[in-house]
């Protein structure tokens, strides 16, 4: 049975908010990656479409989610599904960090506007 302690987890950094690995391939996981965005106040991450599905869910906090031009205020306890070759911008406008896990196949990349292509390590 893999268990991934907290202290074991891998931590990214990119566009200014923090992504820690929990599910992947190098952890065990076949079919799925997980892992806790922390998005600190004031952060605003580029659109980006996305090719595989993703389930994002806010533990805490709040953020304004952007898909496909439309844009939510999302809180503590909501959750968004992104669809493939959905485009989604994240963006933290209050004072406070915000949490959120996230959970997507593995697989997935990222399209910024520029059509530069991101392969999320911690999704992969």
């Amino acid at each position: 049975m893999p268990v991934i302690r907290s202290s074991d987890a891998v931590t990214h950094e990119i566009h200014g908010a923090r992504f820690v690995s929990y599910a992947t391939p190098r952890t065990g996981s076949k079919e799925l990656c997980a892992w806790r965005g922390e998005i600190p106040a004031g952060t605003k991450a580029p659109a980006h479409t996305v090719n595989r599905e993703e389930i994002f869910h806010l533990l805490v906090g709040e953020l304004v989610l952007t898909l496909d031009g439309r844009a939510e205020r999302i809180t503590a306890g909501d959750t968004v599904i992104v669809n493939p070759g959905a485009t989604l911008a994240v963006e933290n406008p209050t004072d406070h960090t915000a949490l959120s896990w996230v959970t997507t196949s593995i697989g997935l990349e990222a399209e910024l506007a520029d059509g530069t292509r991101i392969t999320p390590p911690w999704a992969n």
